[in-house]
């Protein structure tokens, strides 16, 4: 199975995802939470004020935002604060004020909140069971078992339930983009041949960039005194940066994409990889320096140059093993558990060791894949072309034989090794990198513009008057 442009969970993106998410409990549950006081002397009253003869230092709870048909509380709010003020000071961050950090995590909370609400209409779930696996997995890249992990989140007055229901909303928002954004994109043979073109037209020495941004988001359908305030704004953002404004604070204040909280940091990309008009705009700075104002379906960018470093242009590369492989995948679903997955398969590797049927005519009925209507064919592959875990197994087979299931973030996989040889870079490959630096480069533009269509079609209601003053 190919890789996707996806990277795997690490600790540190799953440490941060409550900045560009609500919290576990709160995107599991839509009731205003209970008063912090089982024993207070008297119920909340309505609105959240103190009522006669109870104690001052009692929490009450109430309505914050209501998103479509569920609500983000005050307590949820001032948690997903508490939590992130403390992580911004430990990485010795530059701390928004108290009101615009309020605002971006609010808004990151209704995203995440409306995010989860389509999952769950569309039947996207994860259960405990692959909760479980994400765990280890998630330890493991972090060299601990998970005991040692949960100890080290407790240890830092962390939860170790909010963290897991964390790591599971965002699988859930994992899925939600791949059936939404990843499998709609197309890339056809044209727009390979003009990529492949244009690298050839290139001079021979790239460059990777690594880049933060700040991005002043435009609604859907917004009419021209909206996408006015909204320029205004960037605007402003620009003019704090000219006279010496810290980027990362800047971004933590204004930015509306999914990175404000860190600091706005991208990281390091090719610039092939990224949009077009955003490397023109990169390639002419010096590290340190900031790009003007660039306008985009979305809304208005500032990226800034935090280094860039030149990616070397092989001539021509060592020679590397190619393994002609084929495969059968069977995805995890609402309605096939992973255990009938690992069943089903096992049964079709049966009928295939007693040679009553081939794997072409089982991949073609029973495969999950798109290489399912070619007999589970995936062509020639290179070392790094296939997730590790594929590639392992597919490495221990001989030409000819079939694996057991194998377990990879797609799903489950029957593989069989067809042949092998050991040659230069063929023209296929280079192809095949093509497309994925342009699938890539659609899915940072598609992404962008379905968590920004989630966010206009929900129903936001704010009912607290200084959140709405703040929004």
């Amino acid at each position: 199975m190919r890789k996707s442009s996806k990277h795997p969970i690490t600790l540190a993106a799953i440490l941060m995802c409550a900045m560009a998410a609500g919290g576990a409990a709160s995107a599991q549950d839509a009731k205003p939470a209970a008063p912090a006081s089982a024993s207070a002397p008297a119920p909340a009253a309505p609105g959240g004020f103190t009522p006669p003869g109870q104690s001052k230092n009692t929490e009450i709870d109430s309505i914050a935002v209501v998103v479509n048909d569920e609500v983000i509380t005050r307590r949820e709010l001032a948690q997903e604060i508490n939590t992130i003020t403390q992580r911004m000071k430990a990485q010795n961050a530059q701390m928004p004020s108290l009101p615009d950090l309020q605002r971006q995590i609010l808004e990151h909370m209704i995203v995440q909140r409306a995010q989860l609400q389509m999952a769950r209409e569309m039947g996207v779930r994860v259960d405990d069971t692959m909760l479980d696996r994400a765990m280890v997995r998630v330890a493991a890249e972090q060299k601990m078992t998970v005991q040692q992990l949960r100890d080290q989140i407790e240890k830092q007055g962390g939860s170790y339930a909010a963290f897991r229901e964390d790591i599971r909303n965002e699988i859930i928002m994992t899925r939600l983009r791949e059936h939404e954004v990843d499998q709609k994109i197309q890339v056809s043979e044209a727009e390979v041949d003009s990529f492949l073109a244009a690298q050839e037209a290139a001079a021979a020495e790239q460059f990777e960039v690594n880049i933060s941004q700040i991005l002043v988001r435009i609604p859907e359908n917004a009419s021209p005194d909206v996408i006015a305030q909204r320029q205004k704004r960037a605007e402003e953002v620009m003019r704090q940066l000219r006279t010496g404004a810290d980027f990362a604070k800047m971004a933590a204040t204004y930015s509306d994409a999914a990175d404000a909280l860190q600091g706005g940091v991208v990281g390091w990309r090719q610039t092939d990889r990224i949009p077009p008009v955003f490397a023109e705009a990169l390639v002419k700075l010096q590290p340190g320096q900031v790009t003007q104002i660039i306008k985009s379906v979305g809304g208005f960018h500032i990226l800034k140059l935090a280094d860039k470093r030149s990616v070397a242009q092989a001539q021509a590369e060592a020679a590397v093993q190619q393994t002609h492989a084929r495969h059968i995948l069977l995805k995890v679903t609402p309605t096939l558990s992973a255990a009938d997955a690992k069943r089903r398969l096992l049964e079709l590797k049966e009928r295939l060791d007693n040679k009553a049927a081939t794997f072409e005519e089982l991949a073609r009925l029973y495969s999950n894949d798109e290489s399912g209507k070619k007999g589970g064919d995936l062509g020639w592959l290179v070392p790094g072309d296939a997730l590790p875990e594929f590639e392992q197994a597919m490495n221990e087979l001989k030409p000819g034989e079939v694996s057991g299931p194998v377990e990879t973030s797609f799903g489950y996989h029957l593989i069989q090794v067809i042949e092998r040889k050991s040659e230069d870079e063929s023209k296929d490959k280079k192809r095949n990198e093509a497309r994925m630096a342009l699938r890539e480069r659609k899915m940072v533009e598609a992404a962008e513009d379905f968590q920004r269509e989630v966010r206009d079609r929900a129903y936001v209601e704010y009912r607290a008057e200084d959140l709405k003053e703040a929004k």
